[in-house]
């Protein structure tokens, strides 16, 4: 039998893009330097539009803060280690809907919906188990070492 693997939880674009702006942004905390959103679709291909509403979601649900005038930008609003992945995939994708129970469902499909839930729960809490901190920690270190990655 031929095992193919399959990436059965994607990430999805937007997410990406979001976590891409929050890595150029949480790079300059420490300097308290503003990054505007020309200075991140410079660096990364990234509608300009599609980044603005992303962003504006990410102020929306206090992740970060902007600032207006020809120094404006963003910045982060929390310190990297307090942003777990989960809460920027919820701001982002929105928080995951349950299955309405009310609907008549077989066993088998019960069975089914319980084994995916635990799928579901091992990734939430992945994701709330890991902040922005370790993935700018992991680029810093991809730096250091010189190595190239093209998304």
């Amino acid at each position: 039998m031929n095992k193919q693997n399959y990436a059965l939880l994607q990430l999805p674009p937007k997410v990406e893009y979001a976590l891409v702006a929050l890595l150029e942004i949480a790079s300059q905390t420490d300097n308290k330097k503003p990054v505007t959103i020309s200075e991140i679709t410079t660096k990364h291909p990234i509608p300009e539009r599609y980044l603005e509403q992303i962003l504006a979601t990410l102020r929306r649900g206090g992740l970060l803060k902007s600032m207006r005038g020809a120094k404006g930008g963003y910045v982060l609003a929390r310190e990297p280690h307090a942003i777990s992945l989960l809460q920027i995939v919820n701001l982002i994708e929105g928080e995951q809907k349950t299955t309405d129970e009310a609907e008549p469902i077989t066993l088998e499909m019960r069975i089914i919906r319980q084994q995916w839930e635990k799928v579901d729960f091992a990734s939430q809490s992945l994701l709330d188990n890991h902040s922005l901190e370790e993935l700018c920690r992991l680029r810093d270190l991809h730096l250091q070492q010189g190595a190239m990655y093209y998304i």
